[in-house]
């Protein structure tokens, strides 16, 4: 399926969503961002999906906004700019609210806010030529929604120093840091990312959105705060078909 800019596909429980701006260098707009929206909304009603990996068409990932939505922030009023601003936010929640795992698939370059977006995904892969960086310093922007993500990410010092330097890091440094989950050979890469999202199919759905939920929910929590929630979700977990059947399974295979 087709839509004005994303291409998607959906195999063995894999969903692929790919930006297709590659003349662009698939740079966010205001279309690109409500079809990624409009996608993720229906996600969930999908229960035969395990994940979603966000990819872009051509050499780059994306390269943060394009042209014309900095033509139009220009000549803005704070109103409007404030709209705009939400209308990402709404992305990057949406990405952390999906009950699946979503997965950015980066090459060439995520800078800006293409940084932004893969940073808002819950797992990032990587070639190993691929770039990131939010320069947005450079020309009196502020990084400012990803930041909420970036300080859950990292400590404080090395956030500020990659939000306000503006400056490009490899994967290799991405990796070190925590922000890339692994890196792959250019070569190999579309192969390593169906194998890297395959896993997701392979183990318990159920299991899975229990544990993002948790995960998520628990920052900022105090320690004894966030230890309860482990204990209610432990034990809504023993009650799914999932892990009823996975226990049996086990048992079965004990006895024989």
């Amino acid at each position: 399926m087709t839509m004005d800019e994303l291409i998607i596909s959906t195999d063995n429980a894999i969903r692929t969503l790919t930006l297709n701006r590659p003349d662009k260098r698939n740079a966010l707009n205001d279309g690109l961002i409500a079809e990624l929206k409009a996608v993720l909304a229906g996600a969930d009603a999908d229960e035969s999906l395990r994940a979603i990996v966000i990819r872009g068409a051509g050499k780059d990932f994306c390269s943060g906004a394009d042209l014309s939505s900095l033509q139009k922030i220009a000549k803005a009023s704070y109103e409007e700019n404030v709209e705009d601003a939400r209308s990402l936010a709404e992305l990057f929640i949406q990405i952390r609210n999906v009950k699946v795992p979503v997965i950015a698939a980066v090459h060439g370059r995520a800078l800006a806010g293409g940084c932004g977006l893969a940073t808002a995904c819950d797992l990032v892969v990587a070639t190993r030529t691929a770039r990131f960086g939010y320069p947005e310093v450079k020309i009196g922007f502020v990084p400012a929604m990803v930041a909420a993500i970036l300080r859950r990410n990292l400590g404080e010092k090395k956030s500020f120093e990659l939000l306000t330097q503006g400056f490009e890091y490899s994967a290799e440094e991405a990796i070190e840091l925590g922000l890339v989950n692994r890196v792959f050979d250019e070569e190999d890469f579309d192969t390593a990312v169906t194998e890297f999202a395959s896993v997701y199919a392979k183990v318990s759905r159920s299991a899975v959105e229990m544990t993002k939920h948790l995960l998520y929910s628990i920052d900022g929590d105090r320690f004894d705060y966030a230890i309860e929630k482990g204990v209610v979700t432990n034990a809504n977990a023993r009650m799914t078909e999932d892990c009823q059947n996975g226990i049996a399974k086990f048992l079965g295979k004990q006895e024989d």
